[in-house]
């Protein structure tokens, strides 16, 4: 019993040394583990708060970039000063200085014609002939008729005169002296006629030769060998030929009414056309109408330029630049914009101006119009950001971002 007893008191003894030896072990890891623990939390919390931080950047980055976005982007210019030009261009008819066209004055048939389109004709130059056999019948009728009227009229001449003869001896009464002198006025009132008549008709033979009116180009042949003649009798007239005097040309010219003290009788406007680029002709200002068109508000002026060697073309499209007076020019103060920053609103003309990152509609008025820009009289200043392109639906206040003034500015 002993024995068993002393086994068994032993086993404990055992177990707890055992246990003894590994609890210091234990204590040995805890603060390792405390301290990957730690770790891993402040690893888990700076990932946190860098996605939560990243995430917050961007919401604030995309809200400024759409703020930016809701803004409108527009060009702008300044308005020029330099493009304000001392002259007017405007554009211009040319036409022929004499223009007309040739009628025949009598009927027949073309015989023969002498020129064609294009030549150079002196004055009384024979362009074509006509056949007029009825005339020429006529004529020969005539004549042979105022030959009769002749022979009757001597006739009773020598009656007259013998009846007056007798009269002084009492040989014929005053009555048969009296019918022998009015048979004679009636004979030579009969001559008279038939002469008239005779030189009529040699006047319409003469119109068998068709003569150029003036020295000029023939433009127009609208007639050839054969061709029946109507001179106007009983039918429409036939213009033969068509002729222009080209040595001096007349261009006619409508200047606005704001510009028409430029229009003064013996200035010496230029002038160019497209077919000579770079070449500019010299022409006189001869006269104007002297009244303002009310549909156009433009004063019709004519300006006459020498077109001796034939180079310009009459119907040729012209460009007259009249020189603006300089006094006027002198106290004019004004500007010049592109015509695409205009606005046509209800309330009148406007322009966008950038002012404080705000548009500002600013009422202007101008004075001519050069096509692709406008001349401002006022409005504007130099400095101004004017809006190019302006939306229909722009309006003061509206906030904008202006790109830089483009160089140059309003050309």
């Amino acid at each position: 019993m002993s024995t068993v007893d002393h086994n068994s008191s032993e086993t404990p003894k055992g177990a707890a040394s055992q246990s003894a030896s590994n609890q210091p072990a234990s204590k040995r890891s805890s603060p390792m583990l405390w301290i990957g623990l730690t770790a891993a939390a402040v690893i888990l919390g700076v990932v946190i708060y860098s996605g939560i931080h990243q995430r917050v950047q961007a919401e604030t980055t995309l809200g400024s970039r759409t703020e930016r976005a809701a803004v409108p982007t527009v060009n702008v210019i300044h308005p020029s000063t330099a493009g304000v030009s001392q002259e007017i261009v405007l554009p211009g008819n040319t036409q022929a200085f004499n223009d007309t066209p040739i009628y025949a004055r009598t009927n027949g048939y073309l015989k023969q014609w002498y020129v064609d389109i294009g030549a150079r004709v002196k004055e009384g130059q024979l362009l074509a002939e006509i056949e007029t056999p009825e005339i020429d019948q006529q004529l020969e009728q005539a004549r042979a008729d105022l030959k009769n009227a002749q022979a009757n009229a001597q006739l009773a001449q020598i009656t007259a005169t013998r009846w007056q003869n007798l009269l002084k001896t009492n040989s014929v009464s005053k009555q048969e002296t009296d019918q022998a002198v009015s048979d004679l006025s009636a004979r030579q009132a009969t001559v008279d006629s038939m002469t008239a008549n005779v030189h009529r008709l040699e006047q319409l033979q003469s119109f068998e030769k068709v003569y150029a009116p003036f020295t000029g180009v023939i433009t127009a042949r609208n007639t050839d060998i054969g061709a029946l003649i109507n001179a106007g009798a009983g039918g429409v007239p036939q213009e033969l030929f068509h002729m222009a005097a080209v040595n001096r040309l007349r261009v006619y010219v409508a200047v606005p009414e704001v510009d028409s003290e430029a229009a003064q009788s013996g200035a010496k406007p230029t002038l160019t056309f497209d077919e000579f680029p770079g070449e500019t002709f010299q022409g006189t200002i001869v006269r104007n109408s002297d009244s303002i068109d009310m549909a156009s508000r433009t004063l019709n002026v004519e300006v006459d330029i020498d077109n001796a060697q034939g180079r310009i073309k009459p119907g040729a499209y012209a460009f007259v630049h009249l020189k603006r007076p300089e006094a006027a020019h002198a106290a004019a103060q004004s500007l010049t914009i592109p015509a695409n920053t205009l606005l046509f609103r209800s309330e009148g003309l406007r322009v966008g101006v950038v002012r404080n990152g705000h548009a500002e509609l600013v009422p202007i008025t101008i004075g001519r119009d050069f096509g692709a820009t406008v001349e401002v009289v006022s409005g504007l200043h130099p400095e101004d950001e004017v809006i190019v392109n302006p939306s229909d639906s722009l309006a003061s206040g509206n906030p904008v971002q202006a790109i830089a003034p483009q160089a140059g500015g309003a050309k």
